[in-house]
This record gives C-alpha cells, structure tokens and sequence, in this order.
C-alpha cells in the first residue's frame, strides 16, 4: 500500500530555523509507513544538505534531493512533486511547522469530504488573522468563504488532480506566482473543504523579496487569462478581478517604497496604466476601498503626480475601542464595546455630509476637484461598516472569531461633518469558542478590527479608566477550569484560561492592589478572581529590597470574602513600616518587589511598593523595573508583556535559581 501524504519542504541556507519545520514533518502521529517527507535542497552551503542526507539515510520514509542554487523554492516544490508517491501532497517553507497531528487529521477530512483541496488551519504571528478559518466547511466557495484570502501553498492536495489539470508553480517567480498555483487550483478543483477546528500549521515568516514590475505584470496577465478561462462573466468574475486590482495593482502604489523611486516609479505607473486599460473595468472599482478608489481613478486619468501626493499623505489608519461593559453571564464573557476608526493623529475619522449622503475628505496634498462625487462617496460602505472580534493564543497564534450583535451609529462632528461609529456586544463563550470546542489553557488575547466607511484597521482591546472587573469564573466544559479576565502591563484585555496556580491566579490580576498606612503597619490588598473550597493553600506575601542591601520582608497573607459580583475575595498582608531605623522585619525607604510564596513555588506580582519620605504606594512593577526574567512562557509572563528586566535583583535574590526549577517543574494545576 502507497503513501498517503507526501510532505514537500523546500530549504535554502536556512541555518537553526529549519530545526523546529523538519522535527514535526517527521515527529507525525500519523504511522511513518503512511507518510513520507521529500526534502529538497536548493543548493545551500551551510551544511543542511549533508544533514538531510544523514536524516534520509536513517528513516526509510524520508528522501533528500539536492538542486543547483536558483534563489526560489518553486523549482524544489515541482521536483518534490514530480517524485512524490501519496495520494495527497502538502508544500511546506522551511519556518513552517506542522501539528503533530496534522497529516492524520487533514488527511482524515480530505477522504470525508472528497476534497481536491483541503485548507487546514493555518495561524501566523504577524498580520491580520485568516479570516478563511472562521469555520469548517466541506464544499467552500471562492468569494462566500474568504478563499482569496488564502492564497498560499501550504494545504492539502489530491496528487491526481494535480497531475489531471497539469498543475505546478512556474519555474521562476515571487509571491504571485505562489497564490496563482493556489488560485488556479482553486478554480479547478470540484470540492475545495476548510478544516477549522484544529490547528495544522504554523506559517514562519518569509524575507521579502524585491519583484520587478514588468515581471509582476507578465504574472497577472497570465493568472487573469486562466480566470477567465473558468469563470464566466458576472460578478463572482468581478470579485475575483476586483481583488488582483487591489492587491497586485494598486496597493503598491501608495506605500513609501512607490513614492521614494523617482526613477523607477514613471515606468510602474505606464506599466499599470496599460495594464488597467486593458484588464480592469472602471465598474470594478466600486469593489475598492475609496483611498484605492481615488488611486485607480488618478491612474486612468495619467496623474502620477496625485498619486505620489496621496501615497505621500496616507498615513496608517488606527483604531480606538472603548470598553463599556465587561460581565460575566454564567461561563460566557460579554464585552460592550464602542468602537471608531482613526487617523495617523489618533482622531476620529470624519466624512463630509452632503444631503443623506457621506463622503470621504481625501488629504489637502491632493487635488479633491479632480475626484468626481461617485469616487468619494462612502454611504454605502458607511452601512455595511462592520466589526471583528477574535481571540488569539499569545504562545501558539491560533485565532478564532466571536459573535458579534453590533449597530453602526452616526456622530454629528459640526461644521457639516460626520464620524462613524460602531457599537457592538461580543458574548465570548469559552467552552465552545475554539470553532465548537473549548479554549485551550493559556492567554488569550482579544483583538479587534473594524471595516469603516474610508479605513479599516485592528487593534487590541485597551485599558480605559479603573481596574478590570477581575471576577473569574468556573468553566464547567470539558471539566472545571478558572477563567481569569485581566489587562496585560500594555494595557491590553486578555484572558486566562486555566492559570497554573492559585497564586497565579491572583498575581494575574494583581494591578488592582489596594495599599493602605495604618498605625505604623502598612496593609496590602489583593483582589482574588476565584477562592476554591478549601479556602486556597496558606500564601505569604514577599517584599524584597531593590537596594545595595538585599533584605526581604515576609508576612502571612489571608483571603477574605470578596465584592459580591466584583471579586471573589481579596487578599490581606500586613507588614510593619518604618521611616528610621529599620529592622529586619519592617519596610524601609525605598523600592520593593513583590511577590506570592506557597509550599511549592513563589510567583512575582505586577507591583511593586515604593516608600518615601514616610509614605507607601504600589506602582506597576514595568514602571520600576521589576518585571524579572524567568524564561518561562506562563500565562502570568505573557500578561505581564514585554520584559523590562531587572537582572540585578534576581540576581541578588537568595535561593533565585532554585524558585525558577520549582515554578519550572510545578505541575500542580489550580483546580486540581
């Protein structure tokens, strides 16, 4: 019996961060008799081919082949593919890394469903989400699901039907001719199917790659004549037409990269004037953002000049959510969120108002008169303006999308102006949110982003005024696990599903600290998100100095009843504090760290105490300098956010070493 899958990784120089791509293509679940790995080598010279001439060696499943350096994977992939054996084959770039379980369970669905194609889900760390995995789907459609948005070579393909339609990349080429080997077999195939629920691959990020114009255009000519060839006149062809405009035509030119060519940019723009004329339609342009509007619309009238003043005036879009509400309603989270999009300058978009109509003010650089009404009017965009909400995994990347119930508002701005705003309540139900499945543990983050009338654009959630409401609560699916909402030390709304440890818990949403001076004692109050039966293990609250002269100061820490419907409970230590003269056990002047120890391990806090001149108060612990560095990846150290070490205090901390392989090894969960 023959191979099911073949896994195709082309590789060129790739140094160590090949290491964790070739451990998962041959670390499957998957039996290796059913599998096999083609690796080829476009002729590096930092030692990996002889490496992967070790591995073929030693594993019967996997075979090494070796090219004259060409400076693409393209070549490597169609060599990959020429002699691959499985009924299904799988392209992968050298900073890819596969699920373990992801062979078994892309191939498992692509036999369910009889697909030529199969989309696993695939999840990255830069850029916007994949919208294509918003759910599964066994009979995907072009536009409807989003697959112009997954253009890449990293999914599941029937061999035959490669083989049937002579599908293969060209023998030279960048991106475009990567997505066009995906969109022509998309166009080609009977059944393309989606694969959301389970995370299949990890895209590594690529160097850019400098393309030469002339090439690009050569590439879409050819990539329109098969669209055209399969899909007849209509608006499914538009779409498809509608989104190489944008993408390949003109979104190069209003980035710097177009504007700062002097000598080259004349060229380009012929080159794009031709190509417009030719293949693009101006009915198209209603499918376009109304800045891409004005582009195109500068480009069919020959005014390189506006389009190097509007290239020159864009500046990014942002975008401002405010968080009006946060409550729990049983496990689901509900977030009331009023959200607007931004200029560079941090102030609301604004359109002009012209009867019931709406209209984008283009920046004063450019010449307005020249842009006729149809250009810039943005009504009908202004009511589909719709918003995203998703979650993303901060170790892993996998994203997934939530329900949404929103209205979009008009806000008189004066002077005949008008702003847009979104208004939306997002229900985060975090025993089904991952495409029907439960959150996995760990941080999430909670991202949004906004299709506005002129702009779009995406953000984090972000702090407004007063704590979180830190209430946490016990998700009964699949079993009972805390669910911990906090703010990162940036500022940003995230939840922790599944906290390591009790002290965790609450070191979690420890920026709520309350510090109080009292009859020479000082009072420290924690809010608790959740108090378990038992009450929770015994807990000391540490207080180091940041000084020349290391001291520590201890106290018993007791959890009380809470704020019904705020907090479960609350924390209380008290130390004594004295200005002269202390002694060892009472705070001094000076900076302290903070941290929670139990029996088993010692957590930091995300404050620190500060006493001077007689008074006490805690500060965040990024704002003295006293997030420390214990190379763990918890969701306490990703919550806390960028590190902003203080090396010298581990340092000096008796017994550091030994906390961090407790806390390392600590595998006792909260709940258990």
């Amino acid at each position: 019996m023959g191979a099911k899958v073949s896994v195709i990784v082309s590789v060129c120089n790739p140094g160590d961060s090949a290491d964790a791509c070739i451990r998962s293509a041959l670390e499957q679940t998957m039996p290796a008799d059913d599998y096999e790995v083609i690796f080829v080598d476009d002729g590096s010279t930092d030692g990996i081919a002889e490496r992967l001439d070790t591995i073929a060696a030693v594993r019967s499943n996997v075979r090494a082949m070796h090219l004259p350096h060409s400076g693409s994977p393209l070549p490597g992939r169609n060599l990959g593919l020429a002699a691959a054996a499985g009924d299904y084959v799988l392209f992968l770039d050298q900073r890819d890394r596969l699920e373990k379980d992801a062979l078994a369970r892309m191939h498992e669905r692509a036999v369910e469903t009889d697909a030529d194609v199969l989309a696993g889900r695939l999840v990255r760390d830069w850029g916007p989400p994949l919208a294509a995995f918003e759910r599964s789907t066994g009979r995907a459609d072009l536009v409807r699901d989003r697959l112009l948005a997954l253009l890449v070579p990293q999914q599941l393909y029937r061999r035959a039907f490669l083989q049937e339609h002579g599908l293969a990349f060209p023998e030279s080429g960048g991106r475009l001719a990567e997505q066009g080997f995906a969109l022509r077999a998309y166009l080609q195939a009977k059944i393309v199917a989606v694969l959301a629920e389970h995370v299949c691959c990890h895209l590594g990020e690529r160097p850019p790659v400098e393309e030469e114009p002339r090439a690009i255009v050569a590439e879409l000519r050819a990539l329109l004549d098969d669209v055209d060839a399969y899909l007849g006149e209509g608006r499914q062809r538009d779409r498809v037409h509608a989104h190489w405009l944008r993408a390949a035509v003109l979104r190069p030119l209003v980035t710097s990269r177009f504007a700062d060519s002097s000598i080259d940019r004349g060229r380009h723009f012929r080159l794009v004037q031709e190509l417009m004329a030719e293949r693009f339609p101006e009915r198209l342009d209603r499918y376009l953002p109304v800045q891409l509007r004005a582009v195109a619309a500068f480009v069919r009238a020959g005014r390189l000049d506006q389009v190097v003043m509007l290239a020159n005036s864009t500046r990014r879009a942002g975008l401002r959510a405010d968080l009006a509400e946060v409550r729990w309603d049983a496990h689901i989270l509900v977030l009331g969120l009023s959200v607007e999009v931004v200029d560079g300058d941090g102030r609301p978009d604004r359109y002009r108002v012209d009867g019931d109509r709406l209209h984008w003010i283009p920046p004063r650089s450019v010449d307005d008169e020249l842009l006729p009404g149809e250009v810039t009017d943005v009504t009908a965009a202004v009511e589909r303006a719709r918003v995203e909400v998703y979650v993303r995994h901060a170790d892993t990347g996998e994203v997934h999308f939530l329900p949404v119930a929103q209205e979009v508002e008009r806000v008189d701005a004066g002077r005949g102006r008008a702003r847009v705003r979104i208004r939306g309540e997002i229900r985060l139900d975090v025993t089904s949110a991952a495409v029907g499945e439960p959150l996995r543990a760990g941080h999430w983050e909670v991202h949004v982003r906004m299709f506005g009338g002129g702009n779009q654009a995406r953000s984090r959630v972000s702090r407004q005024e007063g704590p979180l409401n830190c209430l946490g609560v016990l998700a009964q699916r699949p079993r009972a696990r805390l669910v911990v909402p906090c703010w990162s030390d940036a500022g940003e709304l995230g939840l922790v599903v599944e906290p390591r440890s009790f002290a965790e818990s609450i070191a979690l949403v420890s920026p709520g600290v309350a510090v109080k001076r009292l009859d020479g004692h000082v009072y420290v109050v924690l809010p608790v998100p959740y108090v378990p039966p038992s009450g929770g293990p015994p807990l000391e609250l540490v207080l180091r100095s940041t000084g020349r002269r290391a001291r520590e100061v201890t106290a018993p820490a007791l959890v009380e009843p809470g704020v019904p419907g705020r907090i479960a409970g609350q924390l209380v230590a008290r130390t004594p504090v004295k200005r002269m003269s202390p002694g060892k056990d009472d705070l001094g002047p000076g900076v302290w760290a903070a941290a929670l120890r139990t029996e088993q391990e010692e957590v930091w806090l995300r404050f620190g105490l500060e006493v001077r001149k007689g008074r006490v108060e805690a500060r965040p612990a990024a704002a003295l300098d006293l997030v420390p560095d214990s190379g763990e990846s918890s969701p306490l150290a990703v919550a806390l956010g960028p590190d902003t070490v203080a090396r010298r205090l581990v340092r000096r901390m008796p017994g550091a070493r030994r906390l961090v392989r407790l806390a390392r090894a600590g595998k006792r969960r909260y709940l258990s």
